[in-house]
């Protein structure tokens, strides 16, 4: 994964600063298809685990990458905030549908980005990623074409364990 190009995709998806000020964060480390990240900004530190898609359908769409991300920001008091950067515009209104194993959440759409619809599915999402084996994420982008990324959850809880150390939220 493109360390700087996830960085900056994170900065975005959170609101904290524009591509011209991304910071290059240092990686924590790399578990299996997960990787967990770490960097300071003005508000403090920030800490997140990564993955990008095993596959992604259908094939051949001329698309920027995309990311799963969970992101920890201490100094804001967000533990695991879940977000995915796409790679085309979403259609407006539209909504993302997360499926593992057959557990499914719903994310809101904003640009290229998505977050979950419900906060407080938040913990569960989190928990199904740890113990599931396959994660789809099936979005409608602004063109009408409906596509589904298929991410890998190997490494995912010591990814996330790892966001948790660096990361502390209210302990």
């Amino acid at each position: 994964m493109n360390v700087l190009r996830i960085a900056t995709a994170v900065l975005i998806a959170a609101g904290t600063i524009g591509v011209a000020q991304a910071q290059t964060p240092n990686r924590v480390g790399t578990f299996k298809d997960w990787s967990s990240y770490a960097y300071a900004d003005k508000k403090g530190k920030v800490c997140y685990a990564a993955s990008q898609p095993k596959s992604q359908k259908p094939a051949g769409l001329n698309r920027d990458p995309a990311y799963f991300m969970v992101t920890a920001r201490p100094a804001e008091n967000v533990k695991s905030e879940v977000s995915i950067i796409i790679g085309y515009p979403f259609k407006e209104g539209s909504k993302v549908t997360i499926d593992i194993d057959g557990q499914k959440f719903a994310m809101f759409t904003k640009d290229d980005g998505a977050w979950v619809e419900n906060a407080a599915e938040e913990a569960s999402l989190l928990a199904a990623m740890r113990k599931g084996h396959a994660m789809s994420v099936s979005g409608t982008s602004k063109r009408g074409t409906v596509t589904t990324d298929a991410y890998s959850l190997a490494g995912i809880s010591a990814s996330l364990d790892a966001v948790i150390k660096n990361c502390p939220v209210g302990r």
